[in-house]
């Protein structure tokens, strides 16, 4: 079992820059697909970015394209989401997942394993 948990959410005004990291509580995500989903208020969980256990593969959701990316660092233990050129629609507790299948996924549930979220907050 992998427990994952998210950190680095904060208050950043429209236009700034955040980076949210993702580990393994009492473990590691080496070999691990991860991805990275958010939820603002009153809204369904939405598909952000992911990224294969090797790094080779990345995709992302049309709402942040160009301005978001996703990494793996530490030997694959710690997944980042740096967020650039944010806006108050980008408001919202972001998660980080992790699946156990194949290839890259982007639907909510094929997603195993959760974090509890942080949150990250754009003023206007």
């Amino acid at each position: 079992q992998v427990q994952p948990v998210e950190s680095g959410g904060g208050l950043v005004q429209t236009g700034g820059s955040l980076r949210v990291s993702c580990a393994a509580s009492g473990g590691t995500l080496s070999g691990y697909s991860v991805g990275w989903f958010r939820q603002a208020p009153g809204k369904g969980r939405e598909f952000v970015a992911t990224i294969t256990w090797d790094g080779a593969n990345i995709l992302y959701g049309d709402s942040v394209k160009g301005r978001f990316t996703i990494s793996r660092e530490n030997a694959g233990n710690t997944v980042y989401l740096q967020m650039n050129s944010l806006n108050p629609d980008d408001t919202a507790v972001y998660y980080c997942a992790v699946h156990l299948l194949g290839g890259i996924r982007s639907r909510l549930q094929d997603y195993r394993y959760w974090g509890q979220g942080t949150q990250v907050t754009v003023s206007s």
